[in-house]
């Protein structure tokens, strides 16, 4: 636990700014966008949420669709041999159901013949996206999920890539005028080089683990692990206290939770789905679940504990309830 929680940056140095902490990650998980800027958060210091947007503007990290075949956040240099390995696999499990959603093979074809004609020079948001499609005769239901299915297939293939935001809502541009993502690197290596980046970012854990968090063959994933050098992961307990927004990725990069939440109180973490709670880790250790409240002035942090939480925790709780003031820009207290 203690050797996670430092490759993990919960503990030890953490970094000064958002791409060596996303890189360090590999991924950040990022269909949300706040609990993608707290992921940061909680493992960076000095830095706020106006300043993880900032990174997205200067193109140094990129979101956009990878483990799993669900958005991250990832560095501009990963992006593409990271989509080359995963994209793939990830098109080709969901083709069943855009099918449903009238996605068929001829109609992706046009809308990715499309794509480049309408995205060149531009961003745009999903809903000017396909109405553009539209008009170019690429028969979308605007109304229903297809054109959030399309947007991913049109990513998981390397053709577009999240952009910056209008208010709340996410804009696209084209990958290859986007970043320079660099080029798909073949299968095996890129396998290899995607569990050596894991074990930094995760480690220890095993080819299950791996399989779990990345969405590969668990044999994909031993054969990875058998072309690496696997290092020991030696770190000393530390006290702390950290805030864990939804979907962190010490709660979702691994086969299982076990280790660190009472399997007893595993449901308060993820009640069915894949949505999973911002959680109190308490030397690692999941000791309840928080959310946030807004006020007229101010941000109440409330604390769920599942028993009592240890006294000794409380300073570094409320030093954590600052520091997320601090990185939201507004006053906050520990209801």
């Amino acid at each position: 636990m203690a050797a996670r929680l430092r490759a993990q940056c919960l503990t030890g140095p953490r970094p000064a700014d958002v791409r060596t902490v996303v890189r360090r990650l590999v991924g950040l998980q990022a269909q949300d966008r706040r609990a993608n800027r707290l992921a940061v958060r909680v493992r960076t210091a000095g830095l706020t949420a106006i300043d993880v947007d900032k990174a997205v503007a200067e193109r140094s990290v990129v979101r956009t669709w990878a483990m799993r075949g669900t958005l991250h956040m990832l560095a501009a240099e990963d992006v593409g041999w990271i989509t080359g390995l995963l994209g793939p696999r990830f098109a080709a499990r969901f083709a069943g159901r855009r099918r449903q959603l009238g996605l068929d093979e001829p109609i992706l074809a046009a809308a990715m013949a499309a794509l480049p004609d309408i995205l060149t020079g531009a961003t745009l948001t999903r809903a000017n996206l396909v109405e553009q499609l539209i008009a170019r005769g690429v028969a979308i239901d605007p109304t229903g999920q297809a054109p959030a299915h399309l947007v991913a297939y049109a990513a998981m293939t390397g053709v577009l890539c999240r952009a910056t935001e209008i208010g709340d809502e996410p804009t696209y541009a084209l990958l290859d005028e986007w970043i320079d993502a660099g080029s798909p690197i073949d299968p095996d290596t890129a396998t290899a080089r995607l569990a050596e980046r894991y074990l930094t970012g995760y480690g220890p854990a095993e080819p299950e683990d791996f399989a779990t968090w990345a969405g590969l063959p668990v044999n994909q994933a031993r054969t990875a692990f058998e072309s690496i050098t696997r290092s020991a992961f030696p770190a000393e307990p530390e006290r702390s206290v950290r805030l864990l927004g939804h979907f962190d990725a010490y709660l979702l990069g691994y086969r299982d939770r076990s280790g660190v939440v009472p399997p007893e109180h595993d449901k308060a973490i993820q009640a069915g789905g894949g949505f999973v709670m911002p959680a109190v880790a308490v030397d690692g250790r999941i000791v309840g679940t928080w959310q946030q409240q807004h006020r007229a002035k101010r941000l109440d942090v409330v604390v769920q504990p599942f028993t009592t939480i240890p006294r000794r925790a409380i300073p570094g709780l409320r030093a954590e309830v600052a520091d997320l003031g601090r990185f939201l820009g507004v006053e906050t207290e520990l209801a």
